[in-house]
């Protein structure tokens, strides 16, 4: 298992129990103390967990707490990968999209290589580099200006001014969090202020969130689920909050490729 794995693996199980110990995870491994330990020195220098004597909890998230592109980039990444597979399919050849600045966003650029005559509006040169990947003839990509945010969003008044002209057919936004109360949210009030403007220009808004961000509230709330059109998430979040989504937007669960995996084998 490589280390990027390991570390997922020790992050989920701190989201799951808010705490892990160092001898728990050297038997559930299969590696050394040392190894664990560095891994628990990266994970507390990306600010993902706080180190204690003999292990490490979580790391209790403010309202204003923004991780880094590369930190968010670590996170999730089979329900990421699953949840773009869906997300894929609502792109249709000759449309224009509109895609948020994210990791979730940034993975389903990747996947749109072979979508023809595309025409893709974002405020991330991640998002804009990845679908120029293949430098299509048949595709537009239009990159907002702005000021850069911590998570490699462009924001504030050049990249509002752009967007308020702008209709779109589809817009794929990803979130920092959700929660009953808040709706869809980011830690930046620029950057609420951005994926508003980018959210009003959709005929179709789609939310990509994976289910770690049921529960985490940003200060600025970007959507309501009743302006949501489809939620897509994985099966990760806890059955009543899925009836809670269900009841409000449409809702689409995305299974991993273990999980499909898994359902092969049952006979």
């Amino acid at each position: 298992m490589l280390a990027r794995q390991r570390q997922e693996v020790i992050l989920d199980e701190i989201r799951r129990t808010g705490a892990v110990q160092v001898s728990d995870l050297v038997a559930r491994l299969g590696v050394s103390d040392m190894t664990i330990r560095r891994d628990l020195d990266v994970l507390a220098r990306r600010g993902d967990v706080d180190k204690v004597y003999g292990g490490a909890t979580s790391a209790l998230g403010r309202s204003t707490d923004e991780p880094g592109f590369d930190a968010k980039s670590a996170r999730q990444l089979r329900e990421k990968e699953a949840i773009c597979r869906v997300a894929a399919e609502q792109v249709r050849p000759g449309t224009a999209i509109g895609l948020s600045a994210g990791t979730t966003t940034h993975t389903l650029a990747r996947q749109l290589d072979d979508v023809a005559d595309l025409t893709a509006v974002t405020n991330s040169v991640r998002v804009a580099d990845a679908l120029q990947q293949r430098s299509r003839t048949d595709r537009t990509v239009v990159l907002t200006g702005g000021v850069r945010t911590p998570s490699d969003a462009l924001v504030g008044p050049v990249a509002l001014q752009a967007l308020r002209t702008l209709h779109l057919d589809v817009v794929f936004l990803g979130v920092h969090g959700m929660a009953q109360r808040a709706g869809c949210t980011t830690p930046n009030l620029n950057e609420g202020e951005t994926n508003r403007a980018l959210a009003q220009a959709a005929g179709r808004l789609v939310v990509l969130a994976d289910s770690s961000k049921w529960s985490t509230v940003g200060i600025s709330t970007i959507v309501d689920f009743d302006e949501v059109d489809l939620l897509i998430t994985d099966d990760g979040p806890p059955e009543g909050a899925r009836q809670w989504l269900g009841d409000r937007v449409e809702l689409e669960l995305a299974a991993t490729a273990e999980d499909g995996a898994r359902q092969e084998e049952v006979p």
